[in-house]
Order: C-alpha cells, then sequence, then structure tokens
C-alpha cells in the first residue's frame, strides 16, 4: 500500500455561480435571446462562472422598467437577499437598459453591487472593474444607449407622420364603420385584417374602407340625431341600446358615442398625433392645431358639412351643465309620469343624466328621494341600501388590492364614470365585478353577473358577496366576461372556466400569466 501521507493535494477552483439576464425588443437580430446567451455563455467559460438561474424579458423595451417583469424580479431577489448566485451576467449596457436618465441604470446595478452581486457586461470592451476609466466608459455607454432610443424614436416618428400625409393608416383599430385594408407597394388591395393581425410585409401599407352596411348607416343615423333632434351622446348610446344595435358585441356608452361623432375620419381624413406618449412617457393630448390631418384619405360616411355642423350643435359636457336645481325638476317630471322611480327607471328615462350623475351631486339615493318628498316603499329602500353597500365594499376591495401591489397596480375611471379599474404595470386593465344574490324559486340563491359593457373584454376578477354585501365570500380570476349578464348556481361548472384564488395575494401572479397567454394568442404578422 502506498504511502499517501505527505502528498499535497491540488487546489480545485470552483465555478462562481452566477444569473445571467437577457432581453429583446426589436432592435435586431443581434440582439435575440439566443445570441445573447451563446455570448454570455462563452464569457462564463472564460471567466469561470457557472449560468444557475436565468432572467429574461421578451419582446420588452429598455426604456422603462414597469413593464420588465423579469428584471423587476431580479432586482426584488437581490434586494431580498434570495439568490444563489454571486454575479449576474448581461450581453452589454444596452440589454440593461435604456433609460433616458442614465443614473437610473446606474442606480440599479448599485442595488445589486450593494448586495455582494457584481454585473458583469459580456460583450463590453471595458473591463467590469471598479476603475476610474471603466466608470467613465459606462457612463458614456449608458448615455448612448438613451440616445439611441431617442434617436429611433424620432425617426419612428417622422416616418409614420409621411406615411399619414401619404393618406395610409398607421393606427391600431379601424373603429366602428371602418375595416383595415392591407394594400401591396403598388397600390393594389390585398385583404382585410382582423383584429390583432398586421401587414405581412414591410413594403406592405394600409388604408380604411368602410364596414358592414348596418355599421355605416348606424354612424350616419348618429350623426342625424344630433343634427334633427340635438340628442347628447348619452341619449344617442341610450336610444341605440334600446334598439339592441351592438358596438363591437358589447352596449354603447356614451363615449363610444362621442369617439363616433367627433373623429374627424368620418368625413374621410386622416388624422394622427392627436395623442403623444414618446419614450413610454405619460400619454399627453395634443390640441387640434397640433394634429396632423390629411383630407380625402378614406370613403367618408358624412359629408363635411353634416360633420362640421355635429361639431358645433353636439352638446358637449352635458353632465357638468346640470345643478342641482335642474336634477331635482326632472325627477319629480318622472315621478309624475311613471308614479315611482328607481335606478332601472332613472337609466331608461330619455332625457335624464347618468346615475353616476345624480350620485355626484346628491350622494345617496335616499337623500335624493329625500329632496323631492319621494318616500319609496320598504323593499326599495332595503334594494337602495345594498346598492350603497356595494359601492363601500368596492371601495373597500379596490384599496386592498393596490395596499398588496402598489408597485404593480394603479387605478383610474373611465370618462364620466365613476367606476374604479385597475390598471396593471402600466400595461393592460382589469375589471372588478361584484357578484349579488337572488333567491331562486326552488329556494336557495343565484349569483348574478352583470359587467360593464365597456369592460366585458378586460380580464376580470368575479366576486361572490354575501347575500347583505358587507363581504366577499370567494374570488375567481376570469380571461374575460363576454357577457350581458350570468345568473349561476354556486357550483356552477362555468366557474370552473375561470382561476379560483385561495387569496387575494395570488392575484397578480394569476392575472399576468393571463395576460401573457392572451399575448400568444394574437396572430403574429
Amino acid at each position: 500500500m502506498s504511502d499517501t501521507r505527505n502528498t499535497v493535494p491540488k487546489t480545485v477552483c470552483q465555478p462562481i455561480p452566477a444569473a445571467q439576464y437577457v432581453r429583446m425588443s426589436d432592435d435586431g437580430q443581434q440582439y435575440s435571446i439566443d445570441n445573447q446567451k451563446a455570448a454570455i455563455q462563452e464569457y462564463a467559460k472564460q471567466h469561470g462562472f457557472v449560468i444557475v438561474r436565468t432572467y429574461a424579458d421578451a419582446g420588452k423595451s429598455g426604456v422603462v422598467l414597469n413593464r420588465r417583469e423579469a428584471l423587476r424580479t431580479l432586482l426584488e431577489d437581490v434586494d431580498l437577499g434570495k439568490t444563489d448566485y454571486k454575479a449576474i451576467l448581461v450581453y452589454d449596457v444596452s440589454r440593461w437598459g435604456r433609460f433616458q436618465n442614465s443614473d437610473e441604470a446606474a442606480h440599479y446595478e448599485f442595488l445589486c453591487t450593494r448586495s455582494g452581486i457584481r454585473l458583469h457586461y459580456c460583450a463590453e470592451q471595458f473591463t467590469n472593474d471598479d476603475t476610474p476609466s471603466t466608470a467613465i466608459l459606462k457612463a458614456l455607454k449608458r448615455s448612448m444607449a438613451a440616445e439611441f432610443s431617442r434617436e429611433l424614436g424620432v425617426k419612428v416618428y417622422e416616418g409614420k407622420k409621411r406615411l399619414v400625409k401619404l393618406g395610409f393608416w398607421v393606427g391600431a383599430k379601424a373603429g366602428y364603420g371602418y375595416r383595415r385594408m392591407m394594400l401591396s407597394a403598388d397600390g393594389r388591395q390585398k385583404q382585410k385584417l382582423g383584429d390583432g393581425e398586421r401587414k405581412s410585409l414591410t413594403t406592405d401599407r394600409v388604408t380604411l374602407v368602410l364596414g358592414p352596411r348596418k355599421e355605416v348607416e348606424c354612424v350616419r343615423r348618429m350623426f342625424a340625431m344630433v343634427i334633427e333632434h340635438r340628442h347628447s351622446c348619452t341619449e344617442i348610446a341610450r336610444q341605440l341600446n334600446r334598439d339592441r344595435i351592438p358596438f363591437h358585441g358589447n352596449e354603447w356608452e356614451r363615449q363610444d358615442v362621442f369617439n363616433v361623432v367627433t373623429h374627424p375620419k368620418y368625413a374621410g381624413y386622416n388624422v394622427w398625433a392627436r395623442t403623444s406618449a414618446k419614450l413610454r412617457s405619460k400619454v399627453l393630448y395634443l390640441g387640434r392645431e397640433r394634429w396632423l390631418m390629411t383630407p380625402g384619405a378614406f370613403p367618408a360616411i358624412v359629408d363635411q358639412t353634416t360633420f362640421d355642423r355635429v361639431q358645433v350643435m353636439l352638446p358637449r359636457n352635458a353632465d357638468r351643465q346640470w345643478t342641482d336645481g335642474e336634477l331635482l325638476r326632472k325627477l319629480k317630471q318622472l315621478l309624475a309620469v311613471k308614479g315611482r322611480l328607481s335606478e332601472s327607471i332613472i337609466l331608461n328615462a330619455r332625457g335624464m343624466p347618468t346615475v353616476g350623475t345624480l350620485h355626484r351631486h346628491f350622494g345617496s339615493y335616499k337623500e335624493m328621494y329625500a329632496l323631492i318628498d319621494y318616500h319609496p316603499p320598504a323593499e326599495d329602500i332595503f334594494r337602495t341600501a345594498q346598492t350603497e353597500r356595494s359601492l363601500v365594499l368596492r371601495r373597500e376591495l379596490i384599496c386592498r388590492i393596490k395596499t398588496l401591489f402598489p408597485k404593480n397596480v394603479t387605478v383610474f375611471h373611465f370618462p364620466k364614470t365613476t367606476r374604479s379599474i385597475l390598471r396593471f404595470d402600466n400595461d393592460f386593465n382589469v375589471s372588478v365585478v361584484l357578484c349579488r344574490t337572488r333567491p331562486r324559486d326552488s329556494g336557495g340563491l343565484d349569483w348574478i353577473a352583470e359587467p360593464a359593457a365597456i369592460e366585458r373584454g378586460f380580464i376580470t376578477l368575479l366576486c361572490t358577496v354575501s347575500p347583505n354585501r358587507d363581504r366577499v365570500l370567494r374570488f375567481y380570476v376570469f380571461a374575460a366576461m363576454d357577457f350581458r349578464t350570468r345568473r349561476f348556481l354556486d357550483n356552477d361548472p362555468w366557474l370552473r372556466t375561470g382561476v379560483r384564488l385561495k387569496s387575494l395575494s395570488e392575484f397578480y401572479a394569476v392575472v399576468t400569466s393571463i395576460h401573457k397567454a392572451q399575448g400568444k394568442l394574437v396572430s403574429p404578422a
């Protein structure tokens, strides 16, 4: 047996565990995810790293952080110490981000370094150390990355501006009454584009053509209702809903009508740059003098004279013009005609303001009815109290969600409404629907879900509430609510088409996964 007492063991250099962060927007094949991973793997091999974790943001702009889920997860893991790696490898400075404030990119790198995890840029010419020359080069590269986005934004803007002047459509959806038509480079019509579809070649162009005859006639009817009857947008929407004329499968809302009767495209104009959101900034609504307008670009649904008359005659901001005295007189007149009042009676009456307007003026139905000396039956009082408890419960639920996800959720309202909509990561909307109960003839209770017309295409948090509407019993998340009213049992099979939440803390993860799945179903032209 050999003597091993004096044998000196060889030193084994253990590879350093590292995470890799990769991101691709639409900057070109050079920055494909696979290319980045290959370069990072080669760097890791040469410098003694082993990749143990990958964070990937595919198809995400580097200008802002809030839409880059992988980078936000990485920073959160580093901050909480939930890491099994000692370094982070990134292809180059631009993949870390093209933030318009270069200090933002430096700040995120500092957060990692402060936690003992150094960033390594694998395709840059400078050395990943703490020397002054490296710091200067990094700062220069961050500024160059930001400037690239600014220059690209200017080029894209000028390119779209030229196409608009030529009469081509550069927007997304065509809007009610129109359809998008794809044209070849020589101007030949190729095919109509459906929702979510895009032109197949970069040399193709898009224009607008007339949609179905029923939609075209409906648009002309709306303009006529303003000119002949001086109807407001609210009155037009109610009349169209009474006549069972759908708006893309949903009921008409005041804002839908307003968007039609005020948009110059219905007089044949190609209009662009009504809003601005450069480099992912907040949306700014530009004045008419800054719009880019090309006349005669599309087939007009109404002539110029009709369009101009409607702009003059259309009652603008009608709800804001009501005084308390006018509202109370309208309510007294309606009470004299109907003999009683309720939310549905008010909502369906011609010439009445919206229910939201009444709430803003008087607070509650009880207070409003007292001012006109109307004392509804006890049953109506009970229903009104339930409605108001639902409003309180909804506000509490919205506040709870904001508290749970303060960095990811904001709340907004559509114009002329007070109903809260959740905005996730400044990217997509989520609706909240509280289901009321209704007794069954055979005993027991049914749940009633009635999503708002404008929200039926949104991802929806469906909440079943207690009969007296003081607490939420269960939470479900659905990809959409494609119906006007649904009545269901507590064990209805339809509920299994959604995702039941064990707790509201799961809400963000479930909603974002559904949104990602929906994105994969969009037709990639």
